[in-house]
């Protein structure tokens, strides 16, 4: 049987797909995409992560062995991380606006934000994501959720670097500055 924190776990998860869902309606419209490539670097690792998170029967028994002893207190903790990642990236998510995009693109008359999340980092959506899924990783304590979460950063770095690319792109040297200034996913670490 599931763990409380598994199942808070699993609604947090199915609460921020609904809103994702909802707010991906309102988006402008595209004007630059990135390249096909760079786009299968990036949905290749995060399609491999949500296989190892949900479709158990396919991945390797051995990744059901559990690398954090199996605990109350660990389990909340990872919700609670899983929590703040989640609404770190609602919160990136609304002061994006009508910008966001579902892959690396540029949108017509796209803004570039500096405001709200984006003065910690360039990249808070993707931060709070990796966030959320370290936590998910706590909560279910084997060894498949930190491969899931290293796939997720590989997956997340391959996009961050296509992204900052079409950014300066776009941007030029107000995007440079604000690159030089502003770390891509950890506040405060330059």
């Amino acid at each position: 049987m599931a763990s409380a924190a598994s199942r808070v776990t699993v609604a947090l998860w199915a609460a921020w797909g609904l809103y994702w869902f909802v707010a991906a309606r309102d988006v402008k419209a595209t004007s630059r995409r990135a390249s096909a490539r760079a786009q299968l670097l990036h949905a290749g690792p995060l399609v491999l992560c949500g296989a190892l998170f949900f479709w158990r029967r396919l991945t390797p028994e051995m990744l059901d062995r559990r690398f954090l002893p199996q605990s109350a207190e660990l389990e909340a903790i990872g919700t609670l991380v899983v929590a703040a990642g989640l609404g770190f990236a609602v919160w990136a998510r609304h002061h994006l606006g009508r910008n966001w995009s579902s892959v690396v693109e540029l949108k017509s008359d796209h803004a570039l934000i500096r405001t709200g999340p984006y003065r910690l980092v360039r990249h808070p959506i993707y931060a709070g994501l990796l966030l959320a899924l370290f936590g998910t990783a706590l909560v279910a304590g084997e060894w498949r959720g930190l491969l899931a979460f290293g796939l997720a950063l590989v997956a997340v770095c391959f996009r961050v670097r296509a992204e900052d690319a079409l950014m300066a792109q776009a941007f030029g040297a107000v995007y440079e500055a604000y690159r030089q200034e502003t770390p891509a996913l950890v506040p405060f670490l330059f």
